[in-house]
């Protein structure tokens, strides 16, 4: 199989799921490394489709109509991840990512795509495995969270939850 050949079936694979496909799955699969991996998806991603890179995989972005969409500022300290990511799941909502700005790089952001229990749980898994420091430390708790909803009612929800247990920044 040559690289355009191997990039076409990657694609595929991507369109194909609703899950987060792991690159050390596709290399194994494919018999190439996980570095050859990375650099067809960034040919496939340069060609115009839109693979998210999260904590658990690579996915295609999402073709559904999105539903509401929000960026909330939040403040809490490390042990509260769990919590804060749960509230906001509990009810539908999706994490897309976290947004930090930082001094001297300006903003940094990651892809997480969490939907639910269980990617939470594989997030403070690989958090605490990794011993890598969330983006949230290098801003004393303060972060951005691309938030998505079905509808403004659960988004609400999702507002009046963070807000009643102080992680939303409003002031």
């Amino acid at each position: 199989m040559n690289s355009k050949e191997r990039r076409e079936v990657i694609l595929n694979k991507l369109n194909k799921s609703n899950e987060t496909i792991k690159g050390s799955y596709l290399a194994e699969e494919l018999n190439v490394t996980r570095q050859i991996i990375v650099k067809d998806i960034a040919i496939i991603r340069a060609s115009g489709n839109k693979i998210i890179a999260t904590p658990s995989g690579y996915i295609i972005e999402d073709k559904r109509e999105a539903g509401v969409e929000r960026v909330l500022a939040l403040k809490h300290d490390e042990n509260q991840i769990e919590e804060e990511l749960s509230t906001i799941i509990k009810y539908g909502g999706i994490v897309k990512d976290v947004i930090v700005e930082h001094p001297l790089y300006g903003e940094i952001k990651g892809n997480l795509m969490i939907k639910t229990q269980f990617d939470i749980i594989n997030f403070i898994n690989k958090m605490n495995k990794s011993m890598a420091e969330p983006l949230m430390k290098l801003t004393k708790g303060v972060h951005l969270h691309t938030v998505e909803a079905e509808n403004e009612e659960i988004m609400a929800r999702i507002i009046k939850e963070l807000e009643e247990k102080k992680y939303l920044v409003t002031d």
